[in-house]
């Protein structure tokens, strides 16, 4: 059997008695050697293929702990938002592509932020000034609210006379009619009658967004079902059909649709089911919504407003499905943004201790964006993982100071959370802010944009250093997915998977670091991503 050895450059291995080597070769799926340039080719065969880094780093492959992978696929093929830093500028791009769509199309588009537009909502009447003739559907940017046209009010039945569905709001003007905007499960009203994308495009997306997150060094996904309750059966569809025909070059960690609890039960399935390229996650819930959306929920109120968001799941039924779930082996892992949303996640958690049988994967808290101090303590001691999205925080640190005020001292709160001893995994959000892990990286190192703002990192106490943010992509996810036994790390026995880069992180300055990128992606010994 052939063995592949890298060697020439600074290998990072996140293993404290050997943090950094000169060589590591590779044979099948595993490393088998690690250390100096003599020992690793004396520990080679002679059948041994050469690799020189010339310079290059290698680092473990990168897990990105939370990305809607399809839906990021689908939506690079529908109207993007999300550069439009004006609502003038938006209906324009929307006009342009009316022009371009066959007859009775939808228009779907995505990453539209009213934030940027000096915080007003838009509204169907915007739309339908530049979309009068069909149905129009877009996504915010969080994934959290529709912006919609009065032709797709009207084939759903929306009128001044629907009420609100539990955990959602339909947006309404001075005289209760709608005004096109739609929150958190109201969403589903229109997303239930919108054209499903068929299995050929659907594994096309999923083909191309894995593509993608392989160009980064990014070598394993978590991911979750998106707000659309369709999306967790069919996204793990997708990934088998990719399995079963021997293309899936990415190992994937597949989280269950909360909706679809009783069918899993039943089923006998628990989290942890599969092989080291497709697993069964966790049952993803929801416990409230977003910031941008102001429907996190929140112990106290929006600054200048009088309401708390909403809670998508009221607290005591949260209890009831995380003391179901855990009880039959079904790790959860809920969304929750508002600090009332994330104590009402802990609290269901530890009540669900008295019944739950051993989890094979950890309960986890995805995104955790803004925790009451008091709470921070608590991911340790329940041993829930903290997945987190550090793109997140320069994205929205703005909106955050507007709508939280003071108490942004405990958002993004990753030093906070990592000295009390919970364990980080972050991801990307995808397609809510961009698949790049180096971008992340980059936020949780320096909490500031790309372009040096704000001076000295926004709340830079909570700043990671380097080591701890690639730990937080290669050991956090590893934890979270229960195979830090095989993953994470670059040691003897450990799966090859790993990522060659075209600068060194840690000899570049920290503002430099989201402009790193791979130049060759291994996973499980397989080169799978060359930069030509």
């Amino acid at each position: 059997m052939k063995t592949i050895m890298f060697y020439g450059g600074p290998i990072y291995t996140l293993d404290p008695a050997q943090p950094v080597v000169r060589a590591l070769a590779v044979r099948g799926e595993r490393i088998v050697a690690i250390g100096d340039e003599k020992t690793v080719r004396e520990a080679a065969s002679h059948q041994v293929e050469l690799i020189n880094l010339e310079g290059r780093a290698i680092v473990p492959g990168l897990t990105d702990a939370h990305v809607h992978i399809v839906l990021h696929g689908l939506n690079q093929q529908q109207v993007r938002l999300s550069d439009c830093h004006d609502l003038s500028t938006a209906l324009n791009r929307v006009a342009a592509a009316v022009q371009h769509l066959p007859a009775r199309a939808w228009l779907r588009g995505n990453g539209w932020d009213h934030v940027r537009w000096g915080g007003h909502w838009p509204t169907r009447y915007d739309l339908d000034r530049v979309c009068p003739d069909r149905p129009a559907i877009l996504t915010r940017k969080d994934g959290h609210s529709l912006w919609v046209n009065s032709q797709a009010l009207a084939l759903a039945g929306i009128t001044a006379a629907t009420p609100d569905p539990d955990g959602g709001h339909i947006q309404r003007d001075d005289n209760g009619e709608p005004t096109g905007i739609l929150l958190e499960t109201a969403m589903r009203l229109v997303q239930s009658i919108v054209p499903s994308p068929g299995r050929a495009e659907r594994i096309a997306a999923l083909r191309l967004a894995i593509s993608e997150a392989l160009s980064y060094g990014l070598t394993a996904l978590h991911v979750p079902p998106a707000t659309n309750p369709s999306d967790g059966p069919e996204t793990l569809i997708d990934l088998q059909t990719l399995h079963a025909a021997g293309d899936l070059k990415i190992r994937v960690l597949a989280h269950l649709a909360g909706a679809h609890l009783d069918h899993t039960i039943a089923l006998g399935l628990r989290s942890g089911l599969g092989d080291d390229w497709l697993r069964i996650g966790g049952l993803k819930l929801f416990a409230d919504g977003s910031l941008g959306s102001e429907s996190a929920h929140m112990l106290r109120p929006y600054e200048g407003r009088d309401h708390t968001g909403i809670a998508v799941i009221p607290p005591a039924e949260l209890r009831e499905i995380v003391t179901r779930a855990n009880a039959h082996g079904i790790s959860v892992v809920v969304h929750a943004i508002g600090d009332a949303a994330n104590r009402s996640v802990l609290d269901a958690i530890a009540a669900a201790r008295a019944t739950a049988i051993p989890l094979r994967l950890p309960n986890r808290i995805e995104h955790c964006q803004i925790l009451d101090p008091n709470d921070i303590p608590r991911f340790a001691e329940l041993g829930v993982i903290a997945s987190m999205q550090p793109i997140h925080c320069t994205a929205d640190m703005v909106m955050a100071d507007r709508l939280w005020g003071s108490r942004c001292a405990t958002s993004y709160a990753w030093r906070s959370l990592l000295s009390a001893g919970a364990t980080l995994a972050f991801g990307s959000d995808a397609p809510v802010e961009t698949l790049d892990p180096w971008a992340g990286i980059h936020a949780a190192v320096t909490r500031q944009t790309t372009d040096g703002r704000p001076e000295g990192g926004w709340y830079p106490e909570q700043q990671l250093t380097l080591s701890e943010a690639i730990a937080a992509y290669c050991i956090g996810p590893a934890i979270a997915g229960a195979d830090a036994d095989r993953r994470g790390r670059l040691q003897p026995g450990m799966l090859a998977d790993l990522a060659v880069l075209n600068g060194d992180p840690f000899q570049i300055p920290a503002s430099q670091l989201y402009t790193l990128h791979a130049e060759l992606t291994m996973v499980g010994g397989q080169i799978v991503f060359t930069r030509s």
